[in-house]
């Protein structure tokens, strides 16, 4: 089995090396903003957003597509790509949304007058062709891009020595991003690197189902007649937190910003880690060795492939539910587990009685209440939908409601374990959680 590692590593001739990754980091700028304002002439003259094969084919003969080696210079395109995908989703249902921004840092006078501007130093990725690895040695010889190549031929690359942590063996390597720390200003180093690892053995034969949403994030139901929730208070808390701090900022791309866009963006990332971790070793102690988890493809879109609309903060939570992220890093971490993730159908989870198997809408009579009218037994909504997608309801030949037990317990249906997200301890059992500002 191959699985994925990405290491920081600090530069330690960062003065030798420092100048040479200023001008790449502008340069993934520059190409960024002239992407950028070709996609909105597109977007302007035909109401339709260029891909990043379209990117690539009409701007690999620019002069700044020459400023990073090919495949860095591809990377960004990717990344302009992904960003005005995301954009377009999020405008059909909030007109405030708007497209990626310019990657400038403008500068003014005492008397608010913009003195100049200068591009920020974006990070730059190094893919397999532009690396030459000296494992022995600790260094990495970087291409640089065509633009800068004004020494003789030896100096045609950036080379590189970099320090890891203790214990880390950095082989195999994949891919390397240069990434300037604003609040120290040093570049440092992420080394990604493949490894093969014997197939773990999976802990069990029982199954799981995990039903993805907003108020809960999670909701996690076991074979054996256990449940958990997870709340995604934090996420929200975070999400109204930070804007609201950055619009406060005289400049949206200056430092105090940046340091609060970088501050929440490791959160969110930190919340799904710890999640899918605290998820996978709960797995582990059930004995699962199947995790069915909601396919959640077209989740914006209503049955007429229209935006859905649940109004100014429903909207909110809605485009910014970073649920494929999440389903990544869940499966990434339950294969190293030995731990399948299956993709199952969400249709009629949310009002089929995990039960008795009656369907009926109006059963789910509040948000986090269904009740079922044919034995008036009631249960946690969202326990009840991962229950379903757990059982896999609409395969035919999945395990049937109509075949279980009829003594079966429903209290775990009803009261399930509720964990919280500590900032330092990851999840806890919520007695244990004392909750504090962003």
């Amino acid at each position: 089995m191959h699985i994925h590692r990405t290491y920081r590593a600090k530069i330690l001739n960062h003065s030798q090396v420092e100048e040479m990754l200023d001008h790449h980091g502008w340069s993934a700028s520059k190409l960024w903003n002239v992407a950028n304002y070709h996609s909105r002439q597109e977007w302007d003259d035909t109401g339709e957003i260029p891909d990043d094969s379209d990117l690539k084919s009409e701007l690999k003969t620019h002069p700044k597509y020459k400023g990073l080696h090919s495949q860095s210079s591809q990377r960004v395109l990717e990344e302009l790509a992904e960003a005005f995908n995301s954009w377009y989703g999020k405008r059909k249902s909030d007109d405030r949304a708007n497209p990626p921004g310019y990657r400038k840092k403008n500068y003014y006078d005492d008397q608010g007058r913009r003195v100049h501007e200068e591009h920020p130093r974006s990070t730059v990725t190094w893919k397999q062709k532009g690396i030459r690895h000296d494992t022995e040695n600790g260094r990495v010889r970087l291409s640089k891009g065509a633009n800068h190549k004004e020494h003789p031929r030896a100096w045609e690359y950036i080379l590189v020595e970099y320090e890891t942590r203790p214990g880390v063996t950095v082989e195999n390597l994949q891919q390397v991003r240069a990434v300037y720390d604003n609040a120290k200003g040093r570049w440092k180093l992420h080394l990604v690197c493949k490894h093969d690892v014997e197939t773990p053995t999976a802990p069990g034969n029982a199954s799981a189902g995990v039903d993805l949403g907003i108020c809960n994030f999670a909701a996690v139901a076991y074979s054996t007649e256990q449940s958990d929730l997870y709340p995604g208070n934090r996420l929200k808390q975070d999400g109204y937190y930070f804007p609201k701090e950055i619009a406060k900022c005289d400049d949206s791309g200056g430092e105090r910003a940046t340091r609060l866009h970088k501050k929440w963006s490791e959160r969110r990332t930190h919340f799904f880690h710890s999640l899918a971790k605290h998820i996978v070793e709960r797995c582990v102690e059930q004995e699962v060795g199947q995790i069915n988890i909601g396919k959640l493809a077209g989740v914006r879109e209503d049955e007429n492939r229209s935006s859905k609309n649940w109004g100014k903060h429903g909207n909110l939570d809605l485009h910014g539910w970073a649920f494929d992220r999440f389903s990544n890093i869940l499966e990434y971490k339950a294969k190293v587990e030995g731990i399948e993730v299956v993709e199952v159908s969400e249709r009629d989870t949310s009002k089929t009685c995990c039960v008795c198997g009656r369907k009926d809408e109006s059963q789910r009579v509040e948000r986090g209440l269904y009740v079922c009218e044919e034995h008036d037994d009631a249960f946690n909504a969202d326990v009840n939908g991962a229950e379903n997608i757990r059982l896999d309801i609409n395969q035919s030949n999945s395990e049937s409601s109509a075949n279980l037990d009829e003594d079966r317990s429903t209290g775990w249906l009803a009261q399930p374990a509720v964990y919280l997200h500590d900032l330092s301890r990851g999840f806890q059992p919520r007695a244990e959680v004392v909750d504090c500002k962003p």
